[in-house]
């Protein structure tokens, strides 16, 4: 079975059927298209099948013609109907794995892909789950279902797990330059995933274990929550010590070793920053262990919409106004800049706290033409002089290149920026305040 599937995955004529046209999934199979293997998207929106069918991208990193080109080439054809998975003969997982409202894992995601794999699943498959998981997700749940058909993992089909590393808007990483990580539940099913990714991947590594693999991406993405969270505890304490963070952060960095630069802004944003941590955190508690940096700079970063407010409250009553009625225009919607991502954005956030305040909130976002918040939808005002006039306060929450921050200092009567975007503006500096 193995040695079969070695050849279709050399010949690149293996069909490949990726569950999940998101973020991760349509990149990856415009990737696997462009080598030459037929790719069968899945996904249960409809909606999003019907635009992969037409040869367009709803995703910021993929274009409408590299779709176009795959669909017209018929390389690539997406459906909701999982009985697809029968002509497969590699399946990747790419399906949201988000949070409850305790925090505690949500993979009823994974789960009901795993359950409609199971009904088509056959001798010589790969099946291989990208969503970033807690450690033992693949193993645990995973194979007891694939197992229940009667086929053996490692001898009938193979599993492994290979954590995404996508970065939306990044333009000098994308999926095929991006090394990899696998791990497989056997070593036939490492190697295999290795062999598969190794097709359109520049490096792929292979790990032990499924289990490595899938605290690998937590690692990397723990990493980055901990110390987003110091930096932004260090912008708390700059604040009381009315000294600069921005200017403390440039210093330090010009130390050639031993320090590695983040900046603080006004919350986290996205699929993974603010939600993977907590799924590590959750397995630990399970074994009765307290993931301390986790929880603290969990509860930093999560607080930092609200102390952007507290901040702006506090400008505009030097400036002799409340935020009770006072008009505020919020500059960027995403999570961040120049992308259309709207997942998990503090600048939602900052709307809601500002309006709980009595604030009048409007926004500005070029990638963002409408936003729902609290069951009513907000659409994106033009940006002109006489708004920028109008308005109390204007909000920096998201830099996208795509705004004149010289231009937009020039026509505001105040400025709070959570983002150190109008660093280079050099008039103006008395009604900038900057996080």
């Amino acid at each position: 079975m193995n040695k079969r599937l070695e050849q279709k995955i050399r010949n690149h004529t293996a069909t490949v059927g990726v569950i999940g046209m998101g973020y991760v999934g349509l990149p990856l199979a415009v990737e696997l298209g462009n080598e030459g293997f037929n790719v069968i998207g899945i996904d249960i929106n409809k909606k999003k099948v019907k635009i992969v069918n037409s040869g367009k991208s709803d995703i910021d990193d993929i274009s409408d013609k590299q779709v176009a080109a795959l669909v017209k080439a018929k390389k690539l054809r997406c459906t909701a109907d999982c009985s697809a998975l029968k002509k497969c003969d590699i399946v990747p997982i790419c399906v949201p794995t988000p949070l409850n409202k305790t925090k505690d894992p949500d993979v009823s995601f994974i789960l009901s892909a795993t359950h409609e794999i199971k009904k088509y699943l056959h001798r010589g498959q790969l099946v291989i789950l990208e969503s970033t998981t807690y450690p033992g997700t693949t193993e645990e749940l995973i194979k007891p279902i694939l197992e229940r058909t009667g086929l053996k993992v490692g001898k009938d089909f193979f599993l492994a797990f290979s954590p995404e590393r996508v970065d939306p808007g990044n333009k000098k990483f994308a999926t095929k330059n991006t090394p990899r990580v696998v791990g497989g539940t056997t070593q036939v099913c490492s190697r295999l995933a290795k062999l598969f990714y190794g097709q359109i991947i520049s490096k792929v590594i292979p790990l032990s274990s499924t289990q490595s693999a899938e605290m690998v991406k937590l690692l990397e993405n723990t990493f980055r929550s901990v110390n987003i969270g110091l930096v932004n505890e260090v912008a708390l304490m700059c604040d009381k010590l009315k000294i600069n963070v921005w200017e403390i952060i440039d210093a330090a960095d010009t130390k050639p070793f031993g320090f590695m630069k983040f900046y603080p802004g006004p919350g986290l944003g996205g699929h993974c920053i603010p939600i993977d941590p907590h799924y590590l955190s959750w397995k630990l508690k399970s074994l009765n262990y307290y993931a301390r940096f986790i929880e603290l700079a969990g509860d930093i970063n999560a607080h930092m919409p609200e102390y952007v407010v507290s901040r702006v409250n506090r400008v505009l009553n030097q400036k002799g106004k409340s935020i009770s009625g006072s008009d505020i225009l919020i500059l960027g919607a995403t999570y961040k800049k120049d992308i259309r991502d709207l997942r998990e954005s503090p600048s939602l956030d900052v709307i809601r706290l500002l309006e709980v305040e009595g604030a009048r909130v409007k926004y500005n976002d070029p990638h963002a033409p409408s936003i729902r918040m609290n069951n009513c939808v907000m659409k994106s005002v033009k940006l002109t002089p006489q708004l920028l006039k109008k308005s109390d306060c204007v909000i920096i929450v998201t830099d996208h290149s795509a705004y004149d921050y010289g231009w937009i200092a020039r026509h505001s009567q105040l400025i709070f920026d959570t983002r150190n975007a109008t660093k280079n503006v050099r008039n103006n500096r008395k009604k900038i305040f900057v996080l």
